[in-house]
């Protein structure tokens, strides 16, 4: 928790950070509505309802859960407040906690601005809310998780943040469906999208937001991956964590 309100009081100094992270899903859910619409001949408020959650867990959560959680590793190594955690028992597991936490709350508030501002202009979710919200904390894991591994390994310097996301990122972010629905894309791309963790998140909760699936097993396949891949991350984000402390410990 102290981890947690630490980087949220940071985040709240820095507003400009949270106003664009406020501002960019709802400039992209705008701009793939009407890409969608225009394209698939549907009404709007149609169109916004399916493009809202691609919009929400495969770019909002992208930019502000992976690329927040590598600019505070990162910004804890410029800063040298990481060599303070060698004097505390704060462990790998807890200040992956505190980090998920505090991205955790940034991901509530991007959910309710999109999920307010879309039912505002008539869209619709009709599908289980709680099944929502476990598929949004298992994005969140699975963004957090990711960071702790770019920032722990890769990421040396601020200036690193940027190179990263856009190397590893972007074609994940295309290859997944959150700028171009799948709907679109050859059969070889929608083959290759099954590997990718961000196809997984958009398609599980356009099923429950927008198909009104109410029950895992009508997103069996989709929720699994992301079960595995969040745990999976989870532990190599842990294990890079203590790698990250060994070697700052010889310098």
């Amino acid at each position: 928790m102290a981890v947690a309100k630490r980087i949220l009081i940071e985040l709240f100094y820095r507003r400009r950070n949270l106003l664009f992270w406020a501002i960019f899903p709802l400039i992209l859910l705008w701009l793939n509505t009407f890409i969608v619409a225009e394209r698939g001949k549907l009404p709007i408020t149609e169109a916004m309802s399916y493009i809202a959650p691609a919009s929400l867990v495969g770019v909002a959560l992208f930019f502000s859960c992976l690329g927040g959680s590598i600019s505070t590793i990162v910004a804890e190594r410029e800063h040298k407040t990481i060599k303070r955690l060698f004097l505390s028992p704060l462990s790998g597991g807890s200040y992956f906690a505190g980090i998920f936490l505090a991205y955790l709350t940034i991901a509530l508030g991007q959910s309710a601005l999109v999920y307010l501002v879309t039912i505002a202009f008539g869209a619709k979710f009709v599908g289980s809310l709680w099944l929502g919200l476990v598929i949004l904390i298992l994005s969140v894991i699975a963004y957090v998780g990711v960071g702790f591994i770019l920032g722990t390994q890769l990421a040396k310097r601020t200036e690193d943040v940027n190179t990263i996301i856009a190397t590893f990122g972007v074609p994940l972010l295309i290859a997944g469906g959150s700028f171009i629905p799948v709907r679109f894309f050859p059969q070889v791309l929608l083959n290759l999208a099954k590997f990718n963790p961000i196809y997984h998140m958009n398609e599980a909760l356009i099923g429950v937001w927008f198909r009104g699936y109410e029950t895992i097993q009508e997103i069996d396949f989709h929720f699994q991956f992301l079960l595995i891949f969040a745990l999976s991350v989870s532990i190599a984000g842990w294990l890079s964590y203590r790698k990250m402390l060994s070697l700052e410990k010889r310098l």
